[in-house]
């Protein structure tokens, strides 16, 4: 059952994943999701099973990419730079809110302005279920490995 109370970012993100075949729903939080630590809080889970999705430019092509992480993990971005032909440097706040269409903190894996090409943390597949942002900072929504495998159509990746 859709939620017609979402505000409109959530919203966005609720039709994408409709439009994917995703059968997930977005819900709206009194607590921060901002962090991966709060977004784990918030929902009850593991911190490897909140979806952090980070931004990054890689040069000297200036590619916006997509690198959905583990919550528990932190970008190597020198070897994922090599790994990608290329160094990759974090996005501004503006070039993403510019880019993506969502401001930091709530940028969901799907939905996106621009389609970017997507890297998924290989640690991510350990988990049936995780939990990414929707649009804002209070905003989540659960989905299977599998299915973000699938509607984000990301490619696996070491990141660490």
């Amino acid at each position: 059952m859709e939620n017609q109370n979402l505000s409109s970012s959530p919203r966005r993100v609720q039709q994408a994943l409709k439009m994917l075949g995703a059968p997930c729903q977005v819900v709206e939080l009194q607590a921060s999701t901002r962090t991966a630590i709060e977004a784990a809080q918030a929902v009850g889970c593991q911190l490897g099973q909140i979806v952090k999705s980070l931004i990054f430019v890689l040069q000297p092509a200036n590619q916006y990419i997509l690198v959905l992480v583990s919550g528990e993990n932190r970008v190597n971005e020198k070897n994922l730079g090599k790994l990608l032909g290329g160094k990759i440097v974090k996005a501004d706040a503006f070039a993403v809110q510019q880019m993506v269409g969502y401001a930091i903190g709530g940028v969901p894996p799907v939905g996106l302005d621009t389609s970017l090409p997507t890297y998924i943390d290989e640690d991510l597949l350990k988990y049936d279920v995780i939990w990414a942002a929707a649009g804002t900072p209070h905003a989540v929504f659960q989905i299977t490995s599998k299915d973000l495998l699938r509607v984000t159509n990301g490619k696996v990746i070491s990141v660490k």
